[in-house]
């Protein structure tokens, strides 16, 4: 299965994010074996460093770094994809700014929901950042269910036991692009994140 054969946007109407820079995964897997969800922020302005673009790319290099740091005997996103471990983007285009708007959370999220739909044996979802918390609570919000991930900083909340869709939600930070090598304080989060949902996930 190609996760955007089956999900995807066409209207485009946000207008603070890079419509040419729009990724939904594109390679092959079996849903079944998806154990684990990791949502990132946003897709990277340049195509060619997203998680599954060829050679070597920016996302590759920061999640197969934050996933050895958790212990985890990975050099690829291939690696990764092996674990069970799926790898997407909150919001789909990339950023034109620092930061994206709340009404462009809200309706990539639509997109997301869909997406998730298509793994029927997650048991963990690992949110890296703000921008995929705040989507998966928008998820959570219009099945009824209000949050699923409570609002604070994320250092106060990361730790707590929380459920979006029955499975649990780990919030933490975001592992994907520059920042990564740069907030060294964070990264002993992100891999004690990471090492727990491989272990919650078995």
């Amino acid at each position: 299965m190609k996760v955007n054969q089956s999900v995807g946007c066409k209207a485009f109407p946000c207008p603070d994010v890079k419509h040419a820079a729009y990724l939904v995964p594109a390679i092959d897997l079996q849903p079944e074996q998806v154990s684990i969800v990791l949502i990132s922020e946003a897709a990277p302005p340049n195509p060619v460093d997203y998680y599954y673009a060829a050679g070597s790319p920016l996302f590759q290099q920061t999640t197969v770094q934050a996933f050895q740091d958790a212990g985890a005997q990975v050099a690829s996103i291939q690696d990764i994809l092996d674990l069970g471990v799926y790898l997407t983007t909150a919001v789909k285009c990339g950023k034109t700014g620092y930061g994206i708007q709340a009404s462009t959370i809200k309706e990539c999220s639509l997109i997301l929901e869909q997406e998730l739909k298509l793994f029927p044996n997650v048991q963990v979802f690992l949110l890296m950042g703000d921008v995929a918390i705040k989507a998966v609570n928008e998820i959570a919000r219009r099945a009824g269910q209000g949050r699923a991930v409570p609002a604070g900083s994320t250092y106060k909340i990361r730790g707590g036991e929380f459920y979006f869709q029955g499975k649990r939600a780990l919030p933490s930070y975001l592992q994907a692009g520059p920042s990564f090598f740069i907030e060294k304080s964070k990264r002993k989060m992100i891999a004690e994140d990471i090492a727990a949902a491989l272990r919650l996930a078995g």
